[in-house]
């Protein structure tokens, strides 16, 4: 983390070409789309994971109500 800092204010206080400062955002692009996926992916699982333990109370509520 401290060495990702020291680089971030090197950067900014030296004088950078085009080429530089292009590749500086693509990675902080990627890093943000790797953020992003990764988000996607929890919200499916926690989709499924609800999906399915909608369909478990219900199947228990079903059952429970033939038994009484």
């Amino acid at each position: 983390m401290l060495k990702y800092l020291w680089t971030e204010l090197k950067l900014m206080l030296k004088t950078v070409t085009p080429a530089q400062a292009i590749a500086h955002e693509l990675l902080h692009a990627e890093h943000a789309l790797l953020q992003a996926e990764t988000g996607v992916e929890y919200a499916q699982s926690m989709v499924t994971y609800n999906k399915n333990r909608v369909k478990r109370l219900k199947a228990y509520l079903a059952n429970g109500e033939e038994t009484t």
